[in-house]
Order: C-alpha cells, then sequence, then structure tokens
C-alpha cells in the first residue's frame, strides 16, 4: 500500500492493494481461475517447500481474497490471515489448527449456537474435548487448564448474551501456561481490537459485518504474529514436532524467513489444502466492497442500536433489555473498557409473555427480516429459542444467554424512526 496508515477508515480503503500491475484497474480484479502457471519447475518446487511464497491452486490460496487477508491482518493489528469459506470453518479450524485427538481447549459458555454445537458435538466426535466455563469469572479459564489445554476460546461481544468478554485477563492467564487466546471479534468489528489486549489469534465470520449487505457466506483466521509459539513445545505440539501431512516440517521452523506467522501458513497449508473450506474468488471481491464502508456502517449500527434500546427499556412488555448501553457494574465495565467505537449492532430483549409472547412479535413485524443472520445493512430479528440455539439443551440455552422470551435483534441502517415503528407493531402483537 503507497498510502501509510493506521486509521481504519484508510486501512479499509487502501490496505492490501493500489491497482492492477497490468492494466491500472483501481478496484480488485476476481480472479476467477483454479490454477496459476509455474515459472518453471525450481519455481514450482519452491513455492511447495515454502522458500517463497505466491500462488499454487485456489483452494490454497487465489490473489483476490489474498487482498482479503491482507486487508483483513491490516485492520485487526495481526502479521497475517486466512479466508475460508464460511465462519463455521475459521472457528473449526481455530482450534484443529493446535487440538488433536485427547486435547482439549477451554471455551466460554457465551457463544453463538452454531458455534456451541461444533464444539459439544462435532469436535467432540474428533476426540477434541471442549471445557466450557463461565467467563464472569476469568480464573474459571485457569482452573480448567492441564497439560493437554492447547487454547481458550470466546467471542468478543457473544451472541445472543453480549456480555462482553474480559479479554486481557484470560490471555494474560493464558500466557502463564502457553496458550493462546482466539478471539471471535465477528459481533464488533472496529468497535474492539482483541489483539491490542493480549489474544493470539481472531476469528470472524466475514458474513456479517465485514461484508455487510446478506450476499456472501465467508470466514476468516488473522494470526496476531504475538504469540511465541517456539517457547512452548510440549504445550503447543502441532506447530513445534514434525508434520508428517507435510514432509516432515517443523511449523515454527520453516516459516521463520517469512515471519512471526507458522500458526497460519500451517492453518493454510494443511487443513484448508486437505479439507478444501476455501473461499470463493466472487465471495472475495463482494466481502472487499463490504469493508470499504466498514467504519461508515458501524457508526450508524451503534448510533441506531442505542436508540432501540432506549426505547425498548420503556416498553411495558419487556421484562429486559440486554444490551450493552443497558448493562451495569462489571458487565458494563467491561464494555466500556473494549468497545471503544460503541455498543454494537446486536440487541436482545425478553418479552413477559415468553414462548408465544416471542413467536407474535416476530410474526408481526413488517420491516424487520425474519432471518438466521447478523450483520446486514438491512434490521433482522430471530427468536433463538426455536431456531439459531434450538439444537442445545434447556440448560446450554440458559447459559448461554438464551431464555424462552428472547428475542435477538441486528439493527440495520434504516432511519431509526422506521425501526421504532415496527418494532413497536411487534410489542402490541405480542401482548395479544
Amino acid at each position: 500500500m503507497s498510502v501509510e496508515s493506521k486509521h481504519p477508515e484508510t486501512l479499509q480503503l487502501h490496505a492490501g492493494w493500489r491497482a492492477d500491475a497490468s492494466n491500472g484497474a483501481v478496484a480488485v480484479p476476481i480472479y476467477q481461475t483454479t490454477s496459476y502457471q509455474f515459472h518453471d519447475t525450481e519455481h514450482a518446487a519452491n513455492l511447495f517447500a515454502l522458500k517463497e511464497m505466491g500462488q499454487i491452486y485456489t483452494r490454497i490460496g487465489n490473489p483476490t481474497t489474498g487482498v482479503l487477508e491482507a486487508r483483513l491482518a491490516a485492520l485487526e493489528g495481526g502479521a497475517a490471515a486466512l479466508a475460508l469459506a464460511s465462519g463455521q470453518a475459521a472457528s473449526a479450524f481455530a482450534v484443529q489448527n493446535l487440538a488433536r485427538v485427547g486435547d482439549n481447549i477451554v471455551s466460554s459458555t457465551d457463544l453463538y449456537g452454531g458455534t456451541y454445537n461444533l464444539f459439544a458435538n462435532t469436535l467432540k466426535d474428533q476426540g477434541i474435548e471442549v471445557r466450557f466455563v463461565d467467563p464472569a469469572d476469568p480464573e474459571n479459564f485457569r482452573r480448567a487448564t492441564d497439560d493437554r489445554t492447547r487454547a481458550y476460546y470466546a467471542e468478543t461481544l457473544p451472541n445472543p448474551k453480549l456480555a462482553v468478554f474480559p479479554i486481557a485477563e484470560v490471555a494474560a492467564i493464558g500466557r502463564e501456561f502457553g496458550v493462546p487466546l482466539i478471539m471471535d471479534n465477528t459481533s464488533a468489528p472496529i468497535l474492539a481490537r482483541p489483539f491490542d489486549h493480549g489474544a493470539a489469534v481472531v476469528i470472524y465470520s466475514t458474513t456479517k459485518f465485514l461484508g455487510g449487505h446478506g450476499t456472501s457466506i465467508g470466514g476468516a483466521i488473522i494470526d496476531g504474529g504475538n504469540f511465541d509459539w517456539e517457547k512452548f513445545p510440549q504445550r503447543q505440539p502441532a506447530l513445534n514436532t514434525p508434520d508428517p501431512s507435510y514432509h516432515g516440517a517443523v511449523w515454527v521452523e520453516a516459516v521463520k524467513p517469512l515471519g512471526p506467522i507458522a500458526y497460519v501458513i500451517k492453518a493454510r497449508t494443511t487443513l484448508l489444502r486437505d479439507l478444501g473450506s476455501a473461499m470463493s474468488p466472487f465471495n472475495a471481491f463482494l466481502t472487499l466492497q463490504g469493508i470499504e464502508t466498514l467504519t461508515l456502517r458501524m457508526e450508524r449500527h451503534v448510533q441506531n442500536a442505542t436508540a432501540a434500546a432506549d426505547f425498548l427499556a420503556k416498553r411495558p412488555e419487556v421484562a429486559k433489555v440486554i444490551h450493552p448501553s443497558q448493562q451495569s457494574g462489571e458487565t458494563r465495565a467491561r464494555a466500556d473498557k473494549y468497545l471503544k467505537g460503541g455498543y454494537g449492532a446486536l440487541l436482545g430483549f425478553e418479552l413477559k409473555g415468553g414462548l408465544e409472547a416471542g413467536c407474535r412479535f416476530i410474526d408481526a413485524l413488517t420491516m424487520f427480516y425474519h432471518v438466521a443472520n447478523i450483520g446486514d445493512a438491512r434490521s433482522l430479528a430471530i427468536h433463538p429459542a426455536t431456531t439459531t440455539h434450538s439444537q442445545l439443551s434447556p440448560q446450554a440455552q440458559l447459559a448461554s444467554g438464551v431464555t424462552e422470551g428472547y428475542v435477538r435483534l441486528s439493527i440495520g441502517l434504516e432511519h431509526i424512526d422506521d425501526i421504532v415503528a415496527d418494532l413497536e407493531r411487534g410489542l402490541k402483537a405480542a401482548e395479544a
């Protein structure tokens, strides 16, 4: 990038790209190709041996997704990134990159329902134990750690509980043991910077606020380049012992000429190569378009969500509003510490009428979309107990912040008067 900056407003427009070298095109081209011509046999061998970086096959990397990866790394203050086909792929890869059969990770209970199910069931079937702890007390992570713990995992602004995670406190505990903190920052791009507080890895569902327009599924893993994997060879064997899947490479040694990016290079050259969860170049292009307006959109999201929370807090049909602006005590203090750009676009509330009231509320909306997504430019609503968290046990639902009368909103960019009018329509139906 010819423009040097640390400001996200500039980085989201310029990082990783200036113009096409052959024709000067300013917009990032869509490289819709599977394969790439090698210069000669030496060049091909060097690429496969990691002696130099370049394109091999779009399942492993692509010039369009490469710009997206560079832009995300710059925005987060990380060293390198890996674009993937979905946020779920990013969650899975982030753990599988370190944990093997018999290993465990310690995770916050405050998770998106799909991630909880991935951890509690699918990873369990693969021989990786996930130990869930309440993040209200950061010391719970220390208590759950043993010799086979490979990572800690949490969401910055957990969906749907919306109680901000104690990033610095848990990251510090992990670094004592050589355990990296993986933070899912999907709900708080621009607003929070986990690397500044000690996180080692940041992941995103790019489907949400980064893309911003509900068009493209995607995910990303960003390596902070700030964790000394080599210092903890017994704790982190995946990066410190020969990898038979890549001609015996010891990743902390093999990638030293490329920088402190052993974690993300391993994820690219083993997991992405073998499991194939590659982001399409077209989705990368559309996500780049969304990122160009990310800061502006987040400002309006935050403004509208705070106003909507204020409106709901005054309504007699509502038992409780779940939004950082309505919190107090330690929960509010963490929101103020970590969310420097505002309290986010996600908003929850509990209806006094319970399950039936929640369903009536959803069915009465006319402007809000009833969809299983967040982070769209449009306002979205869903009833988690019957949808996104329906696979969880009642106990797990409560642990993640879901009650029968809970409604989750993702507040969009519409005029606030129209947002409030539709909420009022739903509340009147809920009371019936």
